[in-house]
């Protein structure tokens, strides 16, 4: 987990600004100045390694000051290796699709057993990989639109795993325990300004170049 504040912040908060209203979506926080109103934004990999946390998960925000603050944590948008294998879903594993999901996520319990931020208010959107390789295949052909539990949470329970494997069936997974704990901590604070509703961006890698 990095903690970004400062220039160095800004200079964030404005880079991901650019690259969010690019694509007509909203960016909290620039018209008001008050805390805790969180971009929640996922940025995949240009660079797709199988089975590996390799993507990020970046948190944009006003601080108690007013002041912009970034925290990042190392994530995977993508299944792992056992769901790749043996989809849960009839039609193939699940990858949700680069978007926008305004308001679709509440604090919730992730499976019955602990607090994550959970897919409940509205549909999204995934690719559906059903070819059973060892490759994240986004065919636009196969999206799937529905109430699937995409949700974001975490690995283990302690630690951190090396390995993404059944941890995620097409879910955002954080690699490390005590980052999810941060980060949840940080929803929290949200919610009780904001309520229980969550907006979950999800970008390319490609989609931040040029900003």
């Amino acid at each position: 987990m990095a903690t970004i504040k400062g220039l160095h912040a800004f200079i964030i908060k404005e880079q991901f600004r650019r690259a969010l209203e690019a694509k007509n979506y909203a960016f909290f926080g620039l018209t008001s100045k008050k805390p805790w109103n969180v971009n929640i934004i996922g940025v995949r990999s240009e660079v797709d390694i199988f089975n590996k946390f390799d993507d990020a998960l970046l948190v944009i925000y006003r601080d108690s000051r007013a002041n912009w603050e970034v925290r990042s944590y190392s994530i995977t948008t993508d299944p792992g290796k056992v769901w790749q294998e043996k989809p849960m879903n009839s039609k193939g594993c699940a990858l949700l699709v680069p978007d926008q999901y305004r308001g679709a996520y509440k604090i919730d319990l992730h499976r019955g057993k602990y607090e994550a931020l959970c897919q409940r208010n509205k549909n999204v959107r995934v690719y559906r990989d059903a070819n059973l390789n060892h490759e994240h295949d986004r065919d636009a052909g196969t999206i799937d639109e529905g109430m699937f539990g995409i949700n974001i949470h975490r690995s283990r329970s302690t630690g951190e795993a090396e390995l993404v494997n059944a941890y995620s069936a097409g879910c955002q997974v954080f690699k490390n325990a005590t980052d999810f704990k941060d980060f949840m901590e940080l929803m929290k604070r949200s919610e009780k300004r904001f309520g229980n509703s969550f907006t979950y961006t999800l970008i390319t890698e490609g989609d931040l170049i040029g900003y």
